[in-house]
């Protein structure tokens, strides 16, 4: 099975303290196969999502995979965003639980006991500090002003 992609904003840096918007994409996959002689077909369709944001923050499983956010809403607080307190590199790991339903040569779809958890490719991450400095000095009166 095909594992979801996983994607940030801002991304692949983002800044201490504020909010990162994380989201999956999965899509339904299907399978047929030939087993003892019979045909099988296979539905896998994505369920719940668990996110480890990698500073220990483990969230799920949720039915929410996010959604990627228009340019001018980045920052703001989704279901699935996150905010670091540390600056440092972080891995993002999701695991996407799929349940499964079978048909055998044609017949009802029959559901597959349990879950089948994929495990997506680490998503790198960098988080940084901002720092800001607020001067009232005018630097054409002052030109050894703070700042200036």
């Amino acid at each position: 099975m095909q594992p979801a992609t996983v994607g940030s904003q801002p991304g692949p840096h983002t800044l201490r303290g504020q909010e990162t918007n994380f989201y999956a994409d999965a899509t339904v996959q299907e399978f047929n196969i030939t087993l003892l002689g019979q045909k099988v077909h296979i539905t896998a369709t994505p369920a719940t999502y668990t996110w480890n944001y990698g500073d220990g923050t483990l969230w799920g499983p949720t039915i929410s995979a996010g959604a990627p956010l228009p340019d001018e809403r980045i920052g703001e607080q989704t279901k699935t965003s996150h905010i670091y307190t540390a600056t440092g590199k972080y891995a993002i790991n999701l695991t996407t639980h799929f349940n499964g339903t079978y048909t055998v040569n044609g017949g009802p779809n029959l559901p597959i006991p349990g879950q089948g958890n994929i495990a997506s490719n680490p998503l790198g991450l960098t988080v940084w500090r901002a720092v800001t400095h607020n001067y009232a000095d005018n630097c054409n009166e002052n030109p050894n002003g703070v700042g200036c």
